[in-house]
């Protein structure tokens, strides 16, 4: 729970969520995880059994449970075309994923994919705090390079998406990383990449993110035109049409490439655009169709300044 950020309330909601996903009744409550942690209950139900260890990507056994005796196991025999999948929403993204519950040693499913977010996580608190830097950078394209490594093992095409898909994130918060050092050469490389990665995906809020950063990459270079180009990008990728936060980003974006062109009226027409859709955007549950985090959206590479 630590490792992954969770309160108690927190894991009985992500569980009820797997639960109710698959018709079953959600009934956990923090005081049910309460008696998990104390060891109160050393054995919960099956299926809060297979939810908790779809959250955490690990069996029942290692996160400490016990079975009431070494019979037990046998008394609930499943067949193998009867095992349940539970769709997760743990990463904080609107899509969801299938878990399965057994997966073989050597086969890459969501577990994975869950590790390598909450990793994302970290990465992004550690930005909030220090700032882009070269460590950074260098775990971001470690995160990076270990979601592709496991693309060849994945158990779907779907799963080897949403590799890509973390991997375009990891280069993308490396090239962020480049960007705020003023490493802008290789920030250029790092966004090349995502993007291609992104594409790899078929992720498009992954797509909005790198040319918003594009966009603040040529901001640096005073390429103003280029600048607004990608601001333009970032407005026709497919999220933005869906959630107006984004759309709102993107105007704000736009809005600063021309009035570094000096076009004041144009400047304030985006302006328009983007304060209309900021209106019609959630603040509660800001973008979080699509994107690794929640807290990626308050992190300073997707602020318009």
């Amino acid at each position: 729970m630590a490792e992954l950020g969770l309160t108690q309330a927190e894991l009985a909601e992500k569980v009820n969520g797997l639960l109710r996903s698959h018709g079953c009744e959600g009934t956990v409550s923090d005081r049910t995880v309460r008696n998990w942690v104390t060891g109160k209950t050393k054995w919960p139900h099956r299926r809060q059994r297979e939810a908790v260890e779809a959250v955490f990507g690990c069996t029942a056994e290692e996160l400490g449970f016990r079975p009431p005796s070494a019979s037990r196991t046998t008394i609930e025999p499943e067949p193998p075309v009867e095992r349940r999948s539970f769709l997760s929403t743990a990463t904080g993204t609107a899509a969801t994923v299938v878990v399965p519950v057994d997966l073989r040693p050597s086969t890459v499913g969501t577990f994975d994919v869950i590790r390598l977010r909450s990793g994302l996580d970290t990465l992004m608190a550690l930005d909030a705090s220090r700032g882009g830097h070269e460590a950074l950078e260098r775990s971001a394209l470690a995160g990076a390079d270990e979601a592709l490594e496991k693309v060849r093992q994945a158990a779907s095409q779907r799963i080897r998406q949403r590799l890509y898909s973390v991997a375009a994130n990891y280069t993308a918060t490396a090239a962020w990383a480049a960007i705020d050092g003023r490493r802008l050469d290789r920030a250029q490389a790092r966004l090349n990449r995502a993007l291609y990665l992104a594409g790899m995906a078929k992720d498009p809020t992954v797509e909005m993110r790198v040319w918003n950063s594009y966009a603040m990459l040529a901001h640096q270079r005073c390429e103003y035109a280029q600048a607004l180009d990608a601001g333009y990008a970032a407005q026709a990728t497919a999220i933005t049409r869906r959630n107006p936060l984004f759309a709102s980003l993107a105007h704000a974006r736009t809005a600063i490439g021309y009035s570094n062109l000096g076009d004041e009226q144009a400047a304030m027409r985006s302006l328009g655009y983007a304060k209309e859709a900021l209106g019609k955007a959630s603040i509660d549950d800001p973008g979080r169709a699509g994107w690794p985090s929640t807290g990626t959206l308050n992190s300073p590479q997707l602020r318009p300044s």
